[in-house]
């Protein structure tokens, strides 16, 4: 039998809204006092009642995450928590023990590879920046980037404007070497793909590739094969940092990338806000599903395997 935070599937939290995020939240999620009541109280009896979850939060942030991605689809929300469940249990080399103190992902976060901006891009959604000449893939692993992507993912999830707006991804790829192409197996690559596509309770809106060096075509144009084809159409590829500054507000941009506030001083606000949260993001590992072997997400997993050969290693390169 389920259980988490909050076992009582009666509880009725108000989850308040601004008045311009209850729009967009009904425009574009349909949601309303009335849905979400609804689809949190449905969420909660299935929880509880769900022969394979043993533990699981059922705090209205939470569960929020995946009716609002899924657009109050109760049904298809349910099938994103199981999946978000089993990948947590399957894969935890990329999903657990997402400590900010960990000296590996301290290193990486000091190292300025990946912070979310201060501010927002110009449809009030959160933006990630990455910048890849700062990941040194010859001291870190594939299995430390995704836990880096993972720490960070968590800490967002259940802020109500994230949910609602979703987010955008500006990645500089200057600085990009060889090392980081064959960070990750073709098969690795398509799973955690898989993963972020049908079990990470994200809105992923918007991506966009920057400084792409030319050695790098093949990598890029398999990596974005993997996606689907909703995804694939939110990918977007610029040559300059200039070309960002478009659709995100340059003030909000590292002073590096001709904003106002310099990368370190990110860094030390995100590991702060990441200390801040450190317990609950720790937490997320008591959570718990019974996994059937040969249940349909497993199968999903096995099946792509079998139609993958062959890595990055591989790759021919001109």
């Amino acid at each position: 039998m389920g259980k988490g935070y909050d076992s009582d599937e009666n509880t009725v939290e108000e989850c308040p809204l601004a008045d311009g995020l209850r729009l967009v939240a009904k425009q574009e999620l349909r949601e309303d006092d009335v849905i979400r009541t609804h689809s949190l109280r449905a969420m909660r009896n299935w929880i509880r009642k769900h022969p394979d979850i043993v533990n699981c939060r059922t705090d209205a942030p939470f569960l929020l995450r995946f009716l609002r991605t899924k657009k109050f689809s109760v049904p298809m929300a349910q099938d994103m928590l199981e999946r978000y469940l089993v990948i947590r249990q399957l894969y935890p080399q990329w999903f657990s023990k997402l400590d900010v103190d960990d000296p590996i992902i301290s290193d990486i976060l000091d190292s300025g590879y990946l912070v979310p901006l201060p501010g927002r891009d110009e449809f009030g959604r959160c933006v990630m920046f990455s910048c890849a000449g700062r990941f040194d893939p010859y001291k870190y692993t594939s299995a430390d980037m995704a836990r880096v992507h993972a720490l960070i993912g968590e800490s967002l999830m259940d802020d109500p404007e994230n949910q609602i707006k979703g987010y955008s991804y500006v990645n500089d790829e200057s600085g990009l070497l060889m090392g980081h192409m064959t960070l990750w197996s073709f098969s690795d690559l398509k799973r955690i793909i898989r993963c972020l596509q049908s079990s990470t309770p994200m809105r992923h809106k918007s991506t966009y590739f920057i400084n792409v060096p030319n050695f790098a075509d093949k990598f890029f144009t398999a990596t974005v094969s993997f996606l689907n084809s909703k995804l694939k159409s939110r990918v977007k590829f610029y040559s300059g940092q200039k070309d960002i500054q478009k659709f995100i507000d340059p003030k909000y941009l590292p002073k590096e990338y001709g904003g106002e506030i310099p990368l370190a001083t990110m860094i030390v606000e995100l590991k702060k806000k990441l200390r801040a949260k450190r317990e609950m993001l720790m937490a997320l590992d008591d959570m718990k599903i019974n996994i059937n072997g040969k249940g349909k997400i497993i199968s999903e997993f096995d099946d792509m395997q079998k139609e993958l050969t062959g890595s990055f290693r591989k790759l021919e390169v001109d």
